[in-house]
């Protein structure tokens, strides 16, 4: 016998576990030797762990090697009823029950069933080299990305491939504390250190990260070379502003959710308004054309016999029409004509007679003349708003709608403005880019109301995703990356504080990149403290996850439902994962696995350590 098959055959009585039982779909049963029984083995001078929950197993079967998890062990009693002596200990049997999970081929392993075991096969430890192999998640053509080492097998280093990873929908979960901020963090800052020096890297991927604490604005968080949009509510002027265009802005269901707007009156208000708009736009000479319109108008509502509608509709000119003074003063719009009751009409104070017998002298009106003094605002928003203040003279005018219905929506719309303008700039912006030669951009939302602070994330990403869809029609090669930290606070499905239409919109927009994002090379990633306020069909369709320690029941049953690529151990261990470890699963990985996540320095770390108060109060 050659000493290649002694050395075979004395590898095997080491490594052999024991031998398959029972076959139940994925689940088998191994009844493991009386004398492996021990927690580690010698083998050729190294002291090797033996199989435990959580550890490796492989099944020989003829010339497949098939490998399972252990997922649980327990004890059987033999129950020797002729055998009259005898130790006790001897009738005790290990039973291990493992789930499978792939098999080698071609020196390389595969996830998934091949071939089920047959009973009494032979199990066996995993030695290094194979154990290496079930821990290769890099595809020979990716690029290996470092993540870290193995929790439960120090030493073994994990790396991920670039390609399998990014161009995937990534989920980080984990309570506040467990470190997903930092392994957020420590994802895109190996990217963008591995392929920093890449031009064709540089020109054609982009990366949008939404923050909402104020956790990655720093100057040297995840990478220096970036652009940071500081957004504010708190100042008049605001800090950073996002350039739109109007185009990105110019739609029905945006302005409807702005203006809170109900479905049966005020949405096809609001529709006509912006239909009016885009009509006045796209004439030769605007200003010239809307000057005309508002000089009809006024010519009708002064001819007027309803002397609520009358009143009110001057009002709305009020809103309209700018100002006019004289010696500093200001002069109002009626100041020249007064309601008179007896022939129900507006009439000349300076004069004799009635507008409706004599409409030239309406032309020497100071509310006439006035119209000559309208310019467009330079601000786009308050240039709509003025629209729906037209619209709305005329459908009164028209008995089309009431001032009670429309005027809500109108001043709602107004108050939201206050604070939108104050983060975006729609004058100029058609060469503008928010990227400003910088492929990463971090849109910092800690100083936004909540209203802000919802829409902004919104109309940035639905802008960046129809635009991207339109470069990529003419270069395949580009691609979007939109990152959400503390996901819960846009994604979630329960807020009680926003309309039905203004939740189906939003979840709508994010969902749609979800579903259809990937075939557009559009990708997203989330983290959250709270998976299980965050949309169901979004957790669904993601495909990759870090998951951090979660104690909520809640979360981890949302995690249950939705992971698939998850084992009973790695679940199990949810509630009890030390911060800065956590479990990666997904189409990148074969099997999950416990990972500590590797350091980065200090300076590129989130802004996000919870406080030291001992340290502080001896201060």
């Amino acid at each position: 016998m050659s000493t290649k098959v002694n050395k075979t055959i004395q590898k095997n009585s080491i490594f052999k576990v024991g031998n398959v039982t029972s076959i139940e779909g994925r689940t088998v049963r191994i009844k493991v030797d009386k004398e492996k029984n021990l927690s580690s083995l010698l083998y050729k001078g190294d002291i090797l762990k033996n199989v435990t929950v959580g550890g490796y197993v492989k099944i020989h079967k003829g010339y497949i090697t098939i490998i399972a998890k252990v997922e649980s062990e327990s004890v059987d009693e033999e129950n020797w009823k002729f055998e009259k002596y005898g130790r006790e200990r001897s009738r005790i049997s290990r039973i291990l029950v493992v789930k499978l999970l792939g098999f080698f081929q071609d020196e390389r392993f595969e996830r998934g069933i091949k071939e089920l075991p047959l009973i009494d096969n032979e199990a066996f430890l995993l030695d290094r080299s194979e154990f290496d192999l079930v821990h290769n998640f890099v595809e020979p053509s990716d690029s290996p990305l470092h993540m870290g080492t193995l929790a439960l097998e120090r030493g073994q280093s994990i790396s991920i491939g670039v390609n399998n990873l990014f161009a995937s929908h990534i989920g980080i979960f984990g309570n506040t504390g467990s470190g997903k901020s930092y392994t957020l963090a420590k994802l895109y800052r190996s990217l963008l250190v591995k392929f920093k020096d890449q031009s064709a890297f540089k020109e054609n991927s982009k990366f949008v990260l939404f923050d909402f604490n104020g956790e990655y604005n720093s100057v040297d968080c995840i990478v220096s070379d970036k652009k940071v949009y500081n957004l504010s509510t708190r100042t008049e002027e605001g800090e950073d502003k996002l350039p739109f265009t109007e185009e990105d802005l110019l739609q029905e269901e945006l302005f409807s959710i702005l203006a809170n707007a109900t479905e049966k009156t005020q949405k096809p208000f609001i529709r006509r308004a912006l239909k009016f708009y885009k009509s006045v736009d796209s004439k030769g000479e605007p200003l010239q054309y809307i000057l005309s319109i508002l000089r009809k108008r006024v010519t009708e509502v002064l001819k007027l016999t309803d002397k609520i509608r009358a009143h009110l509709l001057i009002d709305y000119f009020r809103q309209i029409l700018p100002p006019k003074f004289v010696d500093d003063e200001e002069v109002y719009l009626d100041d020249d004509i007064e309601w008179l009751n007896k022939s129900n009409q507006f009439v000349p104070k300076s004069s004799e007679g009635f507008f409706q017998s004599n409409p030239e002298a309406i032309k020497e009106t100071i509310i006439y003349q006035q119209v000559a003094e309208f310019e467009f605002e330079d601000d786009f928003i308050s240039r709509v708003i003025t629209f729906l203040y037209i619209q709305l003279i005329s459908d009164v005018l028209a008995n089309r709608a009431q001032n009670e219905h429309i005027a809500p929506a109108i001043n709602k719309l107004k108050s939201f403005h206050k604070d939108l303008k104050r983060v975006v700039d729609t004058e100029n912006t058609n060469d503008v880019s928010i990227w400003d030669e910088s492929n990463f951009v971090v849109v910092n939302l800690d100083k936004v109301n909540i209203n802000v602070r919802k829409i902004i994330p919104l109309i940035l990403s639905h802008k960046l995703y129809i635009d991207h869809k339109n470069v990529r029609g003419a270069d395949p090669n580009k691609s979007l990356n939109i990152i959400v930290d503390e996901a819960h606070n846009i994604l979630s499905y329960s807020s009680e504080r926003e309309s039905e239409t203004w939740k189906d919109y939003r979840l709508e927009t994010f969902e749609e990149i979800i579903k259809e994002g990937r075939k557009f090379g559009v990708f997203l990633t989330i983290a959250s403290q709270r998976p299980h306020d965050i949309s169901t069909t979004i957790i669904s369709q993601l495909h990759n996850y870090f998951l951090h320690r979660l104690i909520n029941n809640n979360d981890i049953s949302a995690i249950e439902r939705t992971v698939s690529y998850l084992d009973k151990v790695s679940f199990d261990t949810l509630p009890v994962l030390p911060t800065g470890t956590c479990i990666i699963a997904g189409i990148f990985t074969p099997i999950p696995v416990i990972v500590k996540i590797d350091a980065i320095a200090a300076s590129h770390e989130p802004n996000n350590k919870t406080i030291d108060m001992v340290r502080i109060w001896l201060d």
